[in-house]
């Protein structure tokens, strides 16, 4: 008994530990993982980057200025020659040259600058269609981002909720030590006034010995699901918290005719199918804008170093530019009909994800209301139990009943207490993922 004693104070001093420490809601802990979850920062930054690839392709919409220089060695001298009256004959000079002239350049470094300025025109439509696509592409980022966000909020509310049964299950299995500690006392004295067997004696330590394994055993899933919560919350995993007690169910309904729509309206699945295939039908209309030939405005400026006095210096021009390939052996029609493939592809997906969201609101609204129903006759066998051994125990107490009925109403109470708690659990995880089914973000 002293070192029973001893194992009961030694665990409840660990289990007194978080004495003072932060009380954590389970409101509380979703804010703090939306916020600090390193694997939504990661999501978060998905949106930025695609908002950086539209932006950088907007420039795309403006005049390019490009610069070319080159510094070169000539490894051969350019020639000419201007024939007798090449450039005409006149009655006061005769011909022009009067003779043949041969021009040519010095083997020596040359250089030459191009400048360019070049404004797209008629590819303004294939580049806007581009941007419309990318644009979406955005909005189909912020939309896993919410999803993401979804999922965390999940994960968060199911480890809390572990947490708490694991606190219940603790404050039941304590009740339990305590129980088997008076039954321990009393058998004692019993076998001392020889009324009890030692056999039940030892019967009675060896249930309170595995009572205060069960005790130990939580304590250790308590702290594995602490550090599973800090996770989820972004912060050390050795922090220490409390939780709130599991709250009692509620008693609230939902129309299931109103969640459906709710839910069509909400989920990202849903959205991401209606971008997805806008995206689709995007990307379709801008591939079929490659059939517009590409018409540019440019100017143009070229500059010549060290080719000779025949040569001109620079030369600066402005002018319209054309680029088509009238003939592609079929290559733009058939990426547009691989385009429009994808749009049909993505028509059917998206019909997919709205039943998809139909069968699962159906299907969390009736685990919902089927864990309602069993968490009711949980509690009434819960209650039923306690007073059953309220009863037993006082005629223990006057030697009325045999330890051995007591030991099995003592087990039927542990079983209606471990029901009671795991279906309570069930509820609110129900309850959790009917409301994820809605596509609520917390």
């Amino acid at each position: 008994m002293a070192k029973t004693t001893l194992k009961l104070l030694a665990l409840g001093i660990i289990a007194g530990s978080g004495w003072g420490q932060e009380v954590l809601t389970l409101d509380q802990a979703i804010s703090m993982a939306l916020e600090n979850n390193r694997t939504l920062r990661s999501s978060a930054l998905e949106v930025r980057k695609a908002q950086d690839k539209l932006n950088a392709n907007r420039t795309r919409q403006f005049p390019s200025i490009n610069f070319y220089a080159l510094g070169a060695q000539q490894l051969q001298s350019f020639d000419f020659t201007l024939q007798k009256g090449v450039l005409g004959t006149y009655s006061g000079t005769g011909p022009l040259p009067s003779e043949d002239v041969h021009l040519t350049t010095p083997r020596e470094p040359t250089g030459m600058f191009m400048g360019r300025v070049v404004q797209p025109l008629s590819s303004l439509i294939r580049i806007r269609r581009n941007l419309d696509t990318l644009k979406t592409g955005v909005e189909l980022a912020r939309e896993q981002t919410r999803a993401d966000r979804q999922k965390v909020a999940r994960e968060v509310k199911r480890v809390y909720y572990a947490l708490q049964q694991v606190e219940s299950s603790m404050r039941s299995t304590h009740q339990t030590v305590v129980l088997y500690q008076e039954l321990a006392r009393l058998t004692q004295n019993y076998v001392i006034q020889q009324v009890a067997l030692k056999s039940d004696s030892l019967e009675v330590e060896t249930r309170l010995a595995k009572a205060e394994q069960s005790e130990s055993l939580l304590l250790d899933q308590r702290t594995t699901g602490q550090e599973q919560l800090n996770q989820l919350l972004g912060r050390d995993v050795l922090t220490g918290f409390q939780i709130q007690p599991i709250a009692d169910a509620m008693d609230d309904s939902f129309d299931l005719a109103a969640a459906r729509q709710r839910a069509l309206e909400q989920r990202p699945e849903v959205r991401q199918a209606k971008l997805r295939q806008t995206q689709a039908e995007q990307d379709l209309r801008a591939k079929k804008a490659e059939y517009i030939p590409d018409l540019s405005a440019e100017v143009n400026s070229l500059s010549f170093l060290n080719f000779g006095q025949f040569f001109p210096k620079q030369s600066n021009s402005v002018g319209l530019s054309v680029t088509w390939e009238p003939f592609d052996w079929g290559r733009k029609k058939h990426e547009a009909a691989e385009k429009q493939h994808i749009v049909e592809q993505a028509r059917n997906s998206q019909q997919d994800a709205v039943n998809s969201v139909i069968l699962d609101v159906n299907d969390k609204y009736r685990q919902l209301r089927q864990s309602r129903t069993q968490l009711r006759v949980t509690r009434l066998s819960q209650e039923t139990a306690l007073e059953s051994m309220r009863v037993t125990k006082n005629k223990f107490a006057v030697e009325s009943v045999l330890l051995k009925e007591v030991l099995q109403v003592q087990v039927s109470l542990e079983q209606s207490n471990s029901d009671y708690q795991q279906a309570l659990l069930s509820f609110w995880n129900a309850r959790a993922e009917f409301e994820r089914a809605l596509g609520e973000d917390q």
